[in-house]
């Protein structure tokens, strides 16, 4: 523990080697943000207004897929305050870019601004952390998924990729809405209800075969490549007490125009140094980072880390280690043994003896 320091001692080191401007908002990030939504609304009229061939609605639900992820992307540094200060205009546009997704705003800045920056990778208290086997354990139905092997979990990890930014974003609003003073619980309840509710109507309005090219193809496009990111962030890093970027994050490397397109999201552990400053100049940070310390920073191609997450389970046995629930074998975290060159367990259970004492 020793050797872990938090996101505000690094930030004060590297602090003085940034330019005063890095600490201000970019309000002309909103102009990326203005061609996807232009470019997704033009998709959503041309599927409902014209008879299309399929494969022409399979391209624009694509495109729009594209534009929606962007719009997260810059939806999350929105609501970051990096890219304009007011409260009103920052909830307004935030939640306008992350309406394809629900999440409201007000949900949004409590569980991820407040929680999960605050307590990453903590056990107990981050909520975008994985479970540990003995939870999982506890519980029939993802017991059964994880105790199968590797290649039906692989696949299974690749579907629940399209729909797990919406379903984590809902059930966050149940285990944060009652902590929502009763005054503001109604317009965090409304700024959930107000975008699924557009879209239901939609539905009812262009039909559901229209619907699925203009929403539901595209939402699971954009809950791809958002989950994908964010499983990559985090879950081959260890948990921990203390709450240190350069030990539990992951920056993954990415080519010049896609870090363009998702306003920089690949510098992650960049971005738990600084959270309220606009990823425009995180690629500063990074330089600085890895000046003070190269042994400790953590990155590797996008596609690697996809592949790791692929080969490796996903439940901690304990803080610096995954265990396979199928067969036993126990992988070693990133910073803790874990070799992105060579993937392989380090140890096996006996599961029944060790990990599932109650699995009959």
């Amino acid at each position: 523990m020793k050797d872990l320091h938090s996101f505000g001692w690094y930030a004060a080191r590297v602090s003085p080697h940034l330019p005063k401007e890095a600490f201000k908002p970019v309000p002309t990030r909103l102009f990326g943000g203005l061609a996807y939504f232009l470019v997704a609304l033009a998709g959503i009229f041309s599927v409902s207004l014209f008879n299309l061939p399929f494969w022409a609605n399979t391209l624009i639900a694509m495109a729009i897929g594209l534009c929606f992820a962007g719009m997260c992307f810059l939806g999350h540094e929105i609501l970051h305050g990096t890219v304009v200060r007011k409260p009103f205009l920052r909830d307004f546009l935030g939640g306008v870019a992350f309406s394809s997704i629900g999440i409201g705003p007000k949900l949004w800045r409590k569980w991820h601004n407040m929680t999960h920056h605050v307590h990453t990778q903590h056990e107990h208290n981050d909520p975008d952390t994985w479970s540990t086997a003995e939870f999982i354990s506890k519980r029939p139905l993802l017991a059964f998924f994880f105790r199968q092997p590797n290649f039906i979990r692989m696949i299974g990890y690749i579907i629940f990729l399209t729909f797990n930014f919406t379903l984590h974003s809902t059930r966050m609003f149940f285990v944060f809405f009652k902590e929502f003073k009763p005054n503001k619980q109604p317009l965090v309840l409304l700024e959930l209800l107000l975008p699924w509710a557009t879209w239901i109507v939609l539905l009812f309005v262009v039909g559901p075969v229209k619907w699925v090219f203009i929403f539901l193809i595209p939402a699971a496009i954009a809950n791809f490549i958002m989950s994908s990111y964010i499983a990559t962030n985090h879950n081959l890093n260890p948990q921990m007490e203390v709450n240190d970027p350069l030990a539990n994050s992951l920056s993954v490397t990415v080519p010049k125009w896609v870090n363009v397109l998702h306003f920089n999201f690949s510098y992650h552990t960049e971005h738990h140094l600084f959270p309220a400053m606009s990823s425009k100049y995180y690629p500063l940070v990074k330089e600085k980072i890895k000046e003070f310390w190269p042994e400790r920073y953590h990155e590797m191609p996008m596609s690697r880390a996809m592949l790791i997450l692929l080969k490796t389970p996903r439940p901690y046995l304990k803080e610096d280690e995954l265990v396979d629930m199928f067969n036993g074998k126990v992988y070693s975290v990133l910073g803790k043994g874990l070799n992105p060159e060579k993937v392989e367990s380090h140890k096996k259970l006996n599961l029944k003896q060790v990990l599932l004492p109650s699995k009959k």
